[in-house]
C-alpha cells in the first residue's frame, strides 16, 4: 500500500476515468496494464447496466424473474441482466480467470490465462428498482494465486480482504458514480451520459472522523444485541439523524461523503449476520480504509477475517471512524 500511495499522482477535476486510470498505471514502471483493462472493463459494463436502469420502466424489465439466488432471495429481472452484462464484459476483456456472484451458487471460471479474480454484486438493492430508489454494483479484485494458464481454484477466490488490489462500487441514482481505490486514495467520478464518459468529480475522498447520522435496520432493533441497542439509544439522545435506504451502496456512500455509520449487526433471524464478506463488506472496508473510516464485524478487522466459502456473511459495522470505534466496542 505505501508503494502505491507514494506514487499517486494528483489530476484535476475533470480528468476523465480513462485518463486518469492511464495516467496513474504510468506511476508503475512494472505494470503491464491489464489492471487498468480490468477497471476500464467494469465501468464499461456499468454503462450498460445504467443505461438499462433508467430505461427500467419503459421496457418492462422490472419486477421478479421468477427464481432465487443462492441466498434464497428473490431475483429481480435486472438482477439477472446486471449479472450477465459483468460478467460478458470480464469475459471479453481476458483479465479475469475467475468470478464470485451473488447470482452464481459456484465460481464462474472464464479466462485461464487471466491473472486476476473478482468479487461481485451486480446490482446490489435491486428490489429498490420498483420505486425508483438508489442502487449499486459492487466489486472486489484479487491476483489469482495459483499459476496463469490453469483453471482457477478455491484458493484464487477464498483470498481475505486485505489481499485486495482494488475495490470499487457504481452507484446508480440521481447520477450514476465509478467510486473505486487501489490502495492508493478513493476517487469518484460521475458519469456524464451526453459524452458517455465518467469525469473526475470527487477527487482523494476522506470521510469525517465522526458524524451525526447512523444507518440500520430500526425494524429489526428488538433481536439485536444488547451494545448493538446500546449505541443506537445513544444515536437518538444525542439527536443524531437516522438514514437507511434499504441499498448498501446509497447508504455507504452517503455516509463517506458526510460522516456516519452502517450497521447491519447479528441478529436472531441471522445470527452470523446478513451482508456476504466478499463481494459487499470486504470492497466497502477497503474503500472506507482508504478514505480514513474504519470496517469491523464487531470482533475485529472486517479485511483481516479468512474466509471459508464463498457466501460467507458477516456483521457489518462500518463509517467513520470514531463511530464505528464505539459501536463496535473496538
Amino acid at each position: 500500500m505505501a508503494a502505491a500511495e507514494n506514487s499517486r499522482i494528483a489530476l484535476p477535476v475533470g480528468t476523465n476515468l480513462d485518463r486518469f486510470i492511464m495516467k496513474n498505471q504510468e506511476a508503475f514502471p512494472y505494470a503491464t496494464g491489464e489492471l487498468s483493462q480490468l477497471l476500464r472493463d467494469l465501468a464499461y459494463a456499468g454503462k450498460v447496466v445504467n443505461r438499462e436502469i433508467n430505461m427500467a420502466g419503459l421496457a418492462d424489465i422490472t419486477g421478479a424473474y421468477g427464481g432465487q439466488n443462492v441466498q434464497g432471495e428473490e431475483q429481480q429481472n435486472l438482477d439477472v441482466a446486471a449479472n450477465i452484462r459483468f460478467s460478458r464484459a470480464l469475459q471479453k476483456g481476458g483479465e479475469v480467470a475467475a468470478v464470485i456472484s451473488e447470482e452464481e451458487e459456484e465460481m464462474i471460471h472464464l479466462n485461464r490465462n487471466g491473472g486476476y479474480v473478482i468479487a461481485i454484486d451486480p446490482l446490489d438493492g435491486s428490489s429498490n428498482i420498483d420505486v425508483n430508489v438508489s442502487i449499486g454494483t459492487i466489486f472486489s479484485i484479487y491476483r489469482r494465486k495459483t499459476e496463469v494458464g490453469t483453471e482457477s481454484t478455491m484458493e484464487d477466490v477464498l483470498q481475505p480482504g486485505n489481499a485486495q488490489v482494488a475495490a470499487g462500487y457504481i452507484l446508480y441514482g440521481s447520477s450514476t458514480m465509478f467510486v473505486y481505490t487501489t490502495g492508493a486514495g478513493v476517487n469518484g467520478f460521475t458519469y456524464e451520459p451526453s459524452l458517455g464518459e465518467y469525469i473526475l468529480s470527487h477527487q482523494d475522498m476522506k470521510i469525517p472522523e465522526t458524524g451525526s447520522i447512523y444507518s440500520v435496520n430500526e425494524g429489526s432493533y428488538h433481536s439485536f444485541q444488547p451494545e448493538v441497542k446500546e449505541y443506537i439509544e445513544k444515536c437518538r439522545e444525542r439527536g443524531y439523524s437516522a438514514r437507511y435506504i434499504g441499498s448498501l451502496v446509497a447508504d455507504f456512500h452517503r455516509n463517506l461523503l458526510k460522516g456516519g455509520i452502517y450497521i447491519y449487526p447479528a441478529t436472531a433471524k441471522a445470527p452470523e449476520g446478513k451482508l456476504r464478506l466478499m463481494y459487499e463488506c470486504n470492497c466497502l472496508a477497503f474503500i472506507v480504509e482508504q478514505a480514513g473510516g474504519k470496517a469491523t464485524d464487531g470482533k475485529g478487522r472486517i479485511m483481516d477475517i479468512v474466509p471459508t466459502e464463498l457466501h460467507q456473511r458477516v456483521p457489518f459495522f462500518v463509517g467513520s471512524k470514531e463511530m464505528v470505534e464505539e459501536a463496535s466496542g473496538l
